[in-house]
C-alpha cells in the first residue's frame, strides 16, 4: 500500500518508545536527534538507554505497557520483542488517533520510519511502504558511496541564492527556473569531477 512521504518537525513533540532493546535504542537516537522529547515504556532497559536515562535525554518507566501510557503522546514506536504486544499498542494507539510505527510488524501501524542519507541539510528517505526495510537500507547505502557531502554544500550555496532571488523583484517561476538550472550546473559538475578522479 503506498504511503505519503511526509518530513514532520518533531521538536519538542511527545514521543513513546514502547520497549528497551536495540531496536528501540536505535530508534530514540533517531528521535532525540530530530528534537522530539522522549519517554520509554519498558520492564528492562540496555545500558544506552540506562546511559540516556540517567543524562536525562529520556524519560524511563521501567514498568509493562498500559494504555494510558498514550495520554499526551504524539506518535508512538512499538519496539517490544513480543509481536502481540507491538499490535495491541498500535490498536490502542489507532483507536487515540495517534500515530504509530511498528518495528516488527510495519502494516500494523499507520506510518514508519524510512531509511535516511544525510548529507548536512540535505535529507534523502528511503522507503519500501514497510515491504522490506532491509532493501530501503541497502538502496541508502548504495547512494551513501555516490552521493557524498558535497551534496550538502550544493544545498547551502542554492540555500543562499533562493534568499537573494526571493528578496528581488522576480517572479517566483523565473526564480523556481534559475535555481533548477543553477542545481543541475552544480551536480552535473560535480558527476564529471568523480568520472576523471583515478
Amino acid at each position: 500500500m503506498p504511503h505519503l512521504p511526509l518530513n514532520i518537525d518533531v521538536r519538542g513533540m511527545n514521543i513513546l518508545v514502547v520497549g528497551g532493546g536495540m531496536v528501540a535504542c536505535r530508534k530514540i537516537l533517531s528521535l532525540l536527534d530530530a528534537g522530539s522529547t522522549v519517554s520509554v515504556v519498558a520492564p528492562e532497559i540496555t545500558p544506552e538507554i540506562t546511559t540516556l536515562m540517567v543524562s536525562g535525554a529520556i524519560k524511563v518507566k521501567n514498568e509493562c505497557y498500559h494504555a494510558s501510557d498514550l495520554a499526551d503522546i504524539f506518535l508512538v514506536v512499538a519496539a517490544t520483542s513480543d509481536p502481540q504486544t507491538n499490535c495491541k499498542i498500535a490498536a490502542d494507539a489507532r483507536q487515540r488517533g495517534i500515530l504509530v510505527t511498528v518495528t516488527d510488524a510495519p502494516e500494523c501501524g499507520n506510518c514508519s520510519f524510512p531509511a535516511v542519507l544525510r548529507r548536512g541539510n540535505l535529507e534523502i528517505s528511503i522507503s519500501t511502504s514497510g515491504r522490506c526495510p532491509g532493501f530501503a537500507a541497502e538502496i541508502r547505502d548504495y547512494l551513501a558511496e555516490v552521493i557524498g557531502d558535497e551534496y550538502g554544500t550544493m544545498l547551502e550555496t542554492l540555500s543562499t541564492e533562493r534568499e537573494k532571488l526571493l528578496t528581488g523583484s522576480n517572479p517566483s517561476t523565473y526564480n523556481s527556473q534559475v535555481l533548477r538550472s543553477h542545481a543541475r550546473e552544480l551536480i552535473n559538475g560535480t558527476v564529471k569531477h568523480k568520472d576523471r578522479v583515478p
